[in-house]
């Protein structure tokens, strides 16, 4: 009789495990948003390139790599915008360029995001790294969006106060980091408050690196701070934060915003010299290091089989931090692709993204399906079984379906991509269709109609051969095709939309911030 009641137990005890798994199948969410990574820097991707990341290399093994990868921008706060939103930011007032020294968020208060929908849906939710999508930074002012670029570097800000409107206003449970390393206040932040505070001015040390922000010279910066300890302590935080949500029953996302490769270039001790090559291949290798820790972490904390790793980047390989030493040394940061950070060329925008879910996604497999980091918000919906907002996410389509090799549902055919300058691409299948701008700068463009050329990626990877001339036809049902998309204010079929600001593709816009429509 003790025999067939222990028989029971462990009956019942089976079963309610395997209901539950049956019942809550929900995946912990890893996202590793690399800085000015290009979409050559993984070796495993290009093995004649000369830069050795050994530990992405090991997750391209792993995971499921995507060829046809992109950010919605060349450029960082718009992609940061886009992926945490599902909307592409140029529907905002910010036509050009990123988020200045203390301006405000980029993300309205009433905007659904991705952490913000899976919290609702029982996810403890991180943001650890780089923010750069805006505060309401404390002071005598409030904080402005500013027609000279870091226009506001220079006014009085209280340090001492709370600091509103950042991650943990905006989905997030927590933050640790910093707005981004180039930018003042140089200090961390965690949550809604500064760590240490910023007493003293920043003195420009040639021994910390190169690309340094000389330009703020005498901004507040915490004593002792050092641009080379960011990552470390950001992966080091990454790292404890996944060991202490893997002892808990609450599935958890985390989004690990790097801060490097981007200046400045400030490889620690330990990195330095490395490569042979550069202080940019160092910090290129560090930024390997890093991520291997990280997913390092989910395998000894033993979540593995139940945590998805995507690891991406923000925009291209910025060309102004030793571009000319990696290409002298045989490395192309952009692989075959024309162009860098801030292009409206496929080097600008075209991005690494792999992704590892054991006995989900296959190892070692390419993907050719087309997507943009717009499209996680609707992925990670379709993941934990939520619907999308009916006011949000209006750029997003799940590519769930094509990262399973399942049959294909709705997939995305078309794309819009961003530069630095504010100049717009439409792609549609393999044609992309560029308005670039008609001056040698932005502001000789200004105000200025932007020229049109068509290209045919494959045949012309590369985008050498514009064939506008030969396919008026296809220039103008792809010029009608980007109109209409901009005019509903979404992508997605089934929504209609509304712009923050008049967007124009077919001129370079006045100022970086539009006029606002409501």
């Amino acid at each position: 009789m003790q025999q067939s009641r222990h028989l029971f137990l462990i009956v019942v005890i089976v079963l309610h495990t395997q209901i539950g798994v049956a019942a809550d199948p929900r995946p912990n969410i890893v996202i590793v948003l690399a800085d000015d990574f290009g979409v050559g820097d993984i070796q495993a991707h290009y093995p004649e390139n000369k830069i050795s990341t050994p530990h992405l290399d090991r997750l391209v093994r792993e995971a499921t790599s995507f060829t046809d990868a992109h950010s919605p921008s060349a450029v960082c706060s718009p992609t940061r915008y886009g992926l945490l939103t599902g909307r592409y930011a140029w529907r905002t007032r910010l036509q050009e360029w990123v988020i200045a020294a203390y301006e405000p968020p980029l993300i309205a208060a009433n905007r659904p995001t991705l952490p913000g929908l899976l919290k609702e849906h029982g996810y403890d939710t991180a943001c650890i790294g780089k923010w750069h999508l805006g505060w309401e930074w404390p002071g005598p002012q409030p904080s402005r969006m500013t027609v000279v670029r870091n226009g506001q570097k220079s006014l009085p800000w209280d340090f001492t106060k709370p600091i509103r409107g950042g991650p943990t206003q905006r989905g997030f449970d927590y933050f640790f980091g910093v707005d981004l390393p180039n930018l003042p206040p140089f200090t961390f932040i965690e949550n809604e408050r500064v760590v240490t505070q910023p007493t003293e001015g920043y003195t420009v040390d040639p021994s910390e690196g190169i690309v340094l922000p000389a330009g703020f010279a005498g901004a507040p910066i915490a004593p002792g701070w050092s641009f080379q300890a960011i990552l470390p302590e950001i992966t080091r935080r990454a790292v404890q934060h996944i060991h202490d949500r893997a002892k808990r029953e609450t599935p958890f996302f985390l989004y690990f915003s790097m801060t490097s490769p981007h200046e400045p270039i400030v490889p620690s001790k330990d990195f330095q010299g490395r490569s042979g090559i550069a202080p940019i291949a160092d910090f290129v290798m560090e930024t390997d290091w890093s991520a291997g820790q990280v997913i390092r972490a989910i395998d000894d904390a033993g979540i593995a089989d139940n945590t998805i790793v995507i690891f991406t980047a923000d925009n291209g390989h910025s060309h102004y931090t030793g571009w000319k030493e990696l290409v002298d040394a045989g490395h192309m940061p952009s692989g075959p692709y024309r162009g860098h950070k801030g292009d409206i060329w496929e080097g600008g925008h075209r991005v690494p993204l792999v992704i590892r879910w054991p006995q989900q996604v296959e190892a070692n497999r390419l993907n050719h399906q087309l997507i943009s980091l717009t499209d996680m918000f609707a992925t990670c919906a379709e993941i934990v079984g939520a619907d999308l907002p009916e006011d949000g996410a209006e750029d997003s389509f799940s590519f769930l379906p094509s990262l399973l090799a399942k049959s294909a549902g709705r997939q995305r055919t078309t794309l819009v991509s961003h530069s630095n300058h504010g100049e717009f691409a439409y792609r549609d299948g393999p044609w992309k269709l560029v308005f670039k701008m008609s001056g040698r700068n932005l502001q000789q463009s200004r105000g200025k109609p932007t020229i049109a050329e068509l290209y045919h990626l494959n045949s012309d990877i590369s985008e050498q051969n514009n064939v506008s001339a030969k396919h008026p036809e296809i220039v103008e049902e792809m010029t009608s095709g980007l109109t209409a998309l901009i005019a509903r204010g979404a992508s997605r079929g089934d929504l209609k939309g509304a712009n923050d600001t008049k967007v124009e593709f077919d001129r370079i816009q006045t100022k970086r911030w539009g006029a606002s429509l409501k």
